[in-house]
């Protein structure tokens, strides 16, 4: 709460929003979200009066709410450091950034469909490593659902561009990302492979130094080392994986494969459980006590419970790991400091 001096002037709301820049009824509800106050407000009319000395807060507050600030950012601004205050926007130009990245991709795939009504899509020809693919394969397979249910994450997602090949597959509750070096001949390219494919593909792979994968329209090729498969992939949009990966920790906790292992046989004895799909299933809970505090966070503890047979199977049989945690509510990131390419999220789960 903000004390302001008996003699300060005192404007009307009207008279504010002309000087703000915010309308009347944005003052009236960032009033009543808890984000801007009025100095007065009569106890008989309710009506609303602002001091001098609050326009500076005011206009602040009109300028982000021009660049779509959220309500939480907007209160770190106006009532935290400094230094917390260009975080915050520090953090927000970086949304934007990835959401104008998001909307430039979108918006070239939409040229693209359109284009195709009129003019033939060219095939795109990946080279790769066979190792490298099969490893990524490898890397996501686990998190790759095990049905058809949702024909829109049935399968291995593979995602092409210049110099990269992004391997992604979710199930709704996990998700895993795995990168594989490549060399590209046509046009960036996305496509969703049906489980079963990608699982033939990768058995394809074995003994072979190299690989290439043609995506021609509904067509999908692998060629290795003389041999060849093909099929045809899914025609459904894959959700947009890029905005689920980019978090921001706020805990990072670095430990070994074993050791987490013994934390959850500690807490065993009295594990939760929970049903998901149908299926029991027991419930992690993993604390960011132990943890390091990122700089600029509140280090107070953070409590997130997963599925305990998820976050095994994601370690698999690695020997280092990092955990990322954001919140309760958050997904809890893994990471593998010998395999910077390939990390997985996990959705949490109420206790």
């Amino acid at each position: 709460m903000r004390v302001y001096r008996v003699e300060s002037r005192l404007r009307s709301i009207g008279e504010t929003a002309r000087a703000s820049g915010l309308s009347v009824s944005a003052l009236r509800f960032y009033d009543g979200a808890g984000v801007f106050a009025p100095a007065v407000v009569d106890p008989r009319s309710g009506y609303r009066w602002y001091a001098d000395e609050q326009l500076p807060d005011a206009r602040l507050l009109a300028r982000l709410r021009r660049v779509g600030m959220p309500l939480a950012g907007i209160t770190r601004v106006l009532t935290g450091t400094p230094a917390e205050a260009r975080a915050e926007l520090d953090a927000h130009l970086r949304r934007l950034e990835d959401g104008l990245s998001d909307a430039r991709r979108e918006l070239s795939a939409v040229r693209t469909a359109l284009d195709s009504r009129e003019f033939p899509v060219p095939q795109t020809r990946l080279t790769v490593p066979a190792d490298r693919l099969a490893a990524a394969l490898d890397a996501v397979r686990f998190a790759a659902p095990s049905d058809a249910s949702v024909p829109a994450v049935a399968g291995i997602f593979l995602d092409a561009e210049d110099g990269v090949l992004h391997l992604v597959a979710t199930d709704r509750y996990r998700l895993a990302v795995a990168d594989c070096p490549a060399a590209l001949d046509g046009p960036a390219v996305s496509v969703l492979l049906p489980t079963a494919l990608a699982d033939a593909a990768r058995a394809l792979l074995a003994d072979a130094e190299e690989a290439e994968l043609v995506l021609d329209g509904a067509q999908f090729t692998v060629r290795a080392a003389g041999r060849e498969l093909s099929g045809e992939r899914v025609e459904h949009d894959f959700p947009d994986y890029r905005r689920l990966v980019r978090l921001e920790p706020t805990h990072r906790l670095t430990l070994t494969a074993d050791q987490l292992r013994g934390m959850l046989a500690a807490t065993e004895p009295s594990v939760a459980t929970r049903s998901q799909d149908g299926v029991d299933f027991p419930v992690a809970p993993l604390t960011a006590t132990a943890a390091d505090a990122l700089p600029g966070t509140d280090p107070a503890e953070l409590l997130v419970h997963v599925n305990r047979d998820f976050l095994l199977e994601a370690v698999g049989g690695a020997d280092q790991l990092v955990l990322e945690l954001t919140g309760p509510i958050a997904p809890l990131a893994i990471r593998f400091p010998s395999r910077e390419d390939t990390f997985s999220l996990l959705m949490p789960t109420r206790r």
